[in-house]
């Protein structure tokens, strides 16, 4: 079993769990999108000694965590999870990573990109309009593409340039990915 290195931040213990069976790694818990000072603290010391990985929910409420821990812990690596491989096997459970297979949080955490505020290449708001990400009624498909093809997560509208931005996407990655959407199709 392959072993991380970084800390895995996880919402809860099923989270653990799932993770544990998929990798060997450590995994520290938020325990909900309210995250305490202290578990911030601990998160941004992990940081700073072994690296941490934020690995959260494909929800609204794991979107929220990941964005309170990107704005005090910049250096944090991000791994994300697709929806689809996120849903529960019966109607009565939540969208989240204690649902995934170890296949797919193996997929997921293999694809983590460490955040960059450097990047000389800026995707505008125009090359987002005329790639159709934004403005059309297919945009929020298209941006769903795009996310997991460059492994952002999914993003609206207005969190686009930005999440493309802190991920250090260069404009070959992006028209790498519009190529991919707009001639093969992008479906898994």
């Amino acid at each position: 079993m392959k072993r991380i290195k970084e800390v895995i931040v996880v919402e809860g213990k099923d989270d653990t769990k799932q993770i544990q069976r998929a990798v060997d790694a450590d995994t520290i818990e938020t325990r909900g999108s309210a995250i305490s000072d202290e578990t911030l603290d601990l998160i941004d010391r992990l940081a700073q000694t072994r690296g941490v990985i934020v690995f959260t929910d494909p929800d609204f409420s794991g979107e929220k965590i990941r964005k309170i821990i990107s704005d005090e812990i910049p250096e944090a690596k991000h791994a994300f999870l697709k929806k689809a491989d996120g849903v529960p096997d019966t109607s009565q459970g939540s969208l989240g990573v204690e649902h995934a297979s170890p296949q797919a949080i193996q997929d997921a955490l293999s694809s983590v990109y460490t955040e960059s505020d450097e990047n000389p290449e800026v995707i505008s708001k125009q090359d987002l309009i005329a790639a159709g990400l934004v403005g059309t009624k297919e945009a929020k498909e298209r941006r769903l593409e795009m996310g997991e093809i460059l492994h952002l997560g999914y993003v609206n509208a207005k969190q686009m340039q930005r999440r493309l931005r802190m991920f250090g996407i260069t404009k070959k990655q992006f028209n790498d990915a519009l190529k991919q959407i707009d001639e093969e199709g992008y479906n898994e």
